[in-house]
């Protein structure tokens, strides 16, 4: 009878649901289903420790190119060792019209002189890895969203007036160890509406 057969259909809803039950049991069986990353900046450093003894080494108005060669402070054989210009340097040491050329530091005032003969390597390796933790079904369902973040970072500048170092400044993060922690109370009915598996990928 045509009142059966209608009785008989599956409603949209009810599919859409067990295709969204059958996807998170299928991602549950996975070791580690949530969504994980790492950004690194490739360098001859390994950790922290490692880039600071380089950097330590450096002997200010005694160490030349070839020496911030060796040490891996150098454009042209180590990756993401950045050239900065004079121009880029004054930037860097006056970021506003409140700090005077009278306030730089005496060797920097000295190498801005010479112009174009005034450079600096800025470098700044690190690592840093993200990693979503905590209960599958509620970062799914987004009713609880955990991320973990690690690694550590290093930003080196050394100025070099005619091939030789003259001034050099660090600063960085030994250790990064940062949690993020989201509650949304009303789950899926919070926020955005996109699928669960735009979801997953943290889109």
């Amino acid at each position: 009878m045509p009142g059966l057969r209608k009785n008989n259909k599956i409603k949209p809803g009810i599919v859409n649901a067990l295709t969204a039950f059958g996807f998170i049991l299928l991602l549950s069986s996975c070791s580690s289903p949530l969504p994980r990353g790492q950004d690194t900046i490739k360098s001859p450093w390994n950790n922290f420790a490692e880039v600071k003894e380089a950097y330590d080494k450096i002997i200010l108005h005694v160490t030349d190119k070839n020496g911030l060669q060796e040490l891996g402070f150098d454009p042209y054989s180590t990756p993401n060792v950045r050239i900065l210009s004079y121009l880029d340097i004054i930037d860097r040491f006056s970021p506003n019209s409140l700090v005077k050329k009278e306030d730089l530091p005496p060797s920097v005032k000295t190498c801005l002189s010479f112009r174009e003969q005034c450079i600096a390597y800025e470098a700044s390796p690190g690592v840093n890895k993200t990693e979503r933790v905590g209960s599958l079904f509620k970062d799914l369902l987004k009713f609880e969203r955990k991320e973990i973040e690690t690694g550590w970072s290093f930003n080196a500048l050394i100025v070099i007036d005619r091939d030789i170092a003259v001034y050099k400044i660090w600063n960085g993060l030994p250790i990064i160890d940062r949690e993020k922690s989201r509650k949304n109370p009303l789950g899926p009915l919070q926020g955005s509406t996109g699928s669960i598996a735009k979801d997953m990928a943290g889109f």
